[in-house]
């Protein structure tokens, strides 16, 4: 009877175990939601261009986004902006696509339609998806986002503009919409600004959303209201003035989206992402024909610094750049100096939009276990090829190659740990790193598409 007994009463114990787990599991699963995601690029903003960063330059939005959410102190990408945006989007080197350059003047460049896109992955998965902003991918409208998986897109096609007339730089027109160019008066930053916040307020709890906010600032033209330049009285260069005025503007244009996010009830589950796409310009020098003249001389722009260089190089102050991530109560808050490449977003997006299914051309790696401070290591190298120089990473070593047309390459190697200023190469001191790298630098080369830099020697 006693055995019975105990055999009923262990019966009944594992039975509401076993409910409890069903029912954990459940609640577990509900709690699992698709989350939003909100990516902002600046154009052409240095390492020394931000308050968190030390610079004399205030950005409060930024600043408190930094303190929220995770600092990514070794967020790499590419020396110039399509590039960086063309990687972006498809999670795999641009040079693949022969995209190694600025695409500029009339060029017929563009991504390849071949690829299935970060937009267009996000689409099968019930998403919305709206870029705001720089496109700089096709020039030509039936180029533009809606032919790569953007429902919405608004902004310019080329890689930079005229602040309130909206034309490019040969007079070309690239302010459009929807895949039709348009006229409109205001100052880029916010009308980006404003479409963005009333794109948030269009959409609902139930359908998640991707929204790519693109801002022109910091990048030349600058042309900054009185309002904005009147903050930095104290610096004495009109163009590094200008330039800090730029900046700021932005940051208040992104307090409004995050107001906004905030006044919709969004942003408990929104990824929020900003990232610059390459590092500053050290300065503008236009020739007559640029905007019909109309704009002189910049003489001093972005900071890189403590990082060496500028915009178009592979050094580091050209493809490290500042990086902030922030997803409330599912990433942590404070700084992680984990290496994060621009492929790795898509992935990584994909993966938090609960699907499995990364296409096969991506080479990006999905990153949510290096988004953490702790010390972790990323498991492939970071290959990076502008359109002067490829570089290859693999902690803590950086190596530098520059091709040439009528000798062979220079190659420069560092400890980017330890000399992040690169200031001492270390190829003639450590031979047999050197070669390691240049053996895994030229097998990434080869994936690359031959037709860009055909002309230098290997």
């Amino acid at each position: 009877m006693l055995q019975l007994f105990t055999a009923a009463l262990l019966f009944l114990v594992l039975s509401a175990c076993q409910n409890k787990t069903k029912t954990d599991v459940t609640e577990d699963f509900q709690k699992v939601v698709k989350p939003n995601f909100l990516v902002i690029i600046a154009d052409d903003a240095g390492w020394n261009d931000f308050s968190f960063n030390g610079s004399e330059i205030k950005t409060p939005t930024l600043d408190s986004l930094a303190e929220s959410g995770l600092q990514l102190n070794r967020f790499y990408t590419y020396p110039t902006c399509s590039p960086a945006r063309a990687s972006f989007l498809t999670g795999r080197p641009a040079s693949r696509m022969g995209i190694v350059a600025p695409i500029s003047g009339r060029s017929e460049l563009s991504l390849p339609d071949s690829l299935k896109t970060l937009p267009q992955s996000l689409k099968a998965l019930n998403y919305k998806t709206a870029l705001m902003g720089k496109w700089h991918l096709g020039l030509k409208p039936e180029n533009g986002p809606e032919a790569y998986g953007f429902d919405t897109s608004y902004g310019f096609l080329h890689g930079q503009l005229d602040q309130y007339a909206h034309t490019y730089k040969n007079g070309d027109s690239t302010w459009y919409k929807n895949g039709k160019f348009i006229t409109e008066d205001g100052h880029v930053t916010d009308l980006l600004t404003n479409a963005a916040v009333n794109y948030i307020y269009e959409q609902n709890t139930t359908t998640p959303f991707y929204l790519q906010l693109a801002y022109s600032a910091p990048h030349i033209p600058l042309q900054e209201p009185q309002q904005w330049l009147e903050k930095y009285t104290v610096i004495k260069d009109s163009s590094r003035r200008a330039y800090a005025a730029a900046m700021s503007h932005m940051d208040s244009g992104i307090g409004r989206v995050l107001n906004a996010l905030n006044d919709h009830n969004l942003i408990e589950n929104t990824v929020v992402l900003f990232i610059s796409d390459n590092g500053a310009q050290q300065n503008w020098i236009p020739s007559n024909e640029l905007y019909a003249g109309k704009f002189g001389p910049n003489l001093t722009l972005g900071s890189n610094l403590p990082l060496r260089d500028f915009k178009t190089s592979n050094y580091e102050g050209a493809i490290r750049v500042p990086a902030i991530i922030s997803w409330k109560n599912h990433i942590e808050q404070g700084e992680s100096s984990n290496y994060i490449n621009v492929t790795d977003w898509m992935p990584t997006f994909l993966k938090w939009a609960l699907t499995t299914k990364i296409p096969v051309t991506v080479e990006g790696e999905p990153a949510q276990h290096l988004l953490k401070q702790t010390t972790l290591e990323r498991s492939k190298p970071i290959y990076l090829r502008g359109h002067l120089q490829e570089s290859l990473i693999i902690k803590p070593f950086k190596l530098i190659r520059t091709r040439h047309l009528e000798r062979a390459p220079d190659y420069a190697l560092y400890n980017i740990e330890i000399d992040p200023s690169e200031t001492k190469n270390l190829s003639l001191t450590n031979p047999i790193k050197l070669r390691y790298l240049q053996d895994v630098l030229k097998a990434e080369f080869s994936k690359d598409t031959p037709k860009v830099n055909v002309e230098l020697r290997n």
